[in-house]
């Protein structure tokens, strides 16, 4: 060991959720194969300011749980020499790659969790895409495997009744407070830093779900459904989830849909795409029993 590695097992270790993806890129190899690689980072959290970053290039004969077994062992490894705890979970989404992924990551004793909640993976994917792919030999311009569809082609289903609540409003909150949402009581969520480029004034839109009696009850069951962002469709709110799930909120006047979808899209936007989901048992009080920052990345077809 050395000094250096010395001095980081001294300290406290880093912590955060992992975010994985394991498929095919647009390079092709010196042996005519696609490449096949292993993309990991952390979730950004409140815990560290850094994040954890790693990959591994898996030769294309070598796509298995075998293979990725080991470089996520690799990967505990590095994140360890580096001052990082070993993650509790690891969140992905690639449907086609399920098996495999999931038995690798349970072979290394870590939660395996289906989740498009991996905003900062989909923000270095899309930057290994336009900033390093194409500058290397063999690279392949257009789509030769997609990153993730712009689009999820299942139907959406009404959110069952006993989670709709006593009321709901579409809403917004600024960036400001969007900030302080670290310090707010909040008994479910998910919440992690915002951008610092945004201007603190800049509003981001939401929805805002109330009930008197089971707002717990409405918190514990939207967690289970790791949202992961909000849209208008015609006059339809709706909620993306996990993995492929869509879910309608409400149903919108026709009259006023369009219009609150301008402003909802307008608002979203300016914020660099950050929404939110919040539920509280009335209006006036100022505990959350949950709350969630979400944020709908640009997405690669």
């Amino acid at each position: 060991m050395t000094i250096n590695e010395k001095i980081i097992s001294n300290k406290e270790l880093k912590i955060s959720d992992w975010e994985l993806d394991f498929y095919s890129r647009p390079i092709i190899e010196q042996n005519g194969k696609k490449r096949w690689e292993l993309i990991i980072s952390s979730s950004k959290n409140f815990n560290t300011e850094e994040i954890f970053l790693w990959n591994k290039i898996c030769p294309a004969n070598e796509v298995n749980s075998i293979w990725l077994t080991k470089a996520l062992n690799e990967a505990l490894h590095d994140a360890e020499r580096k001052g990082w705890a070993k993650p509790s979970k690891i969140r992905f989404w690639r449907a086609s790659m399920k098996s495999i992924i999931k038995k690798s990551i349970e072979n290394i004793r870590v939660e395996a969790l289906v989740s498009r909640r991996t905003y900062e993976l989909f923000d270095r994917i899309s930057f290994l895409e336009q900033e390093v792919y194409p500058l290397e030999n063999g690279y392949v311009r257009g789509v030769l495997a997609p990153t993730f569809t712009s689009s999820i082609a299942n139907d959406p289903k009404p959110l069952p009744e006993a989670v709709r609540g006593d009321a709901l409003t579409i809403s917004e909150i600024s960036i400001k407070e969007l900030k302080l949402a670290r310090n707010w009581p909040i008994e479910f969520g998910d919440i992690f830093p915002i951008q610092n480029l945004i201007k603190n004034e800049n509003l981001v839109p939401g929805l805002r779900l109330f009930s008197k009696d089971r707002s717990l009850a409405l918190a514990a069951w939207f967690s289970g459904l790791e949202p992961v962002k909000l849209y208008i469709k015609q006059n339809q709110l709706i909620l993306e989830a996990s993995e492929d799930d869509k879910w309608i909120v409400t149903d919108l006047q026709e009259k006023d849909a369009k219009e609150i979808n301008d402003k909802f899209t307008q608002t979203k936007n300016n914020s660099c795409g950050y929404q939110f989901i919040s539920i509280q048992s009335t209006p006036f009080v100022e505990k959350f029993a949950g709350f969630w920052i979400l944020k709908d990345v640009e997405l690669i077809s």
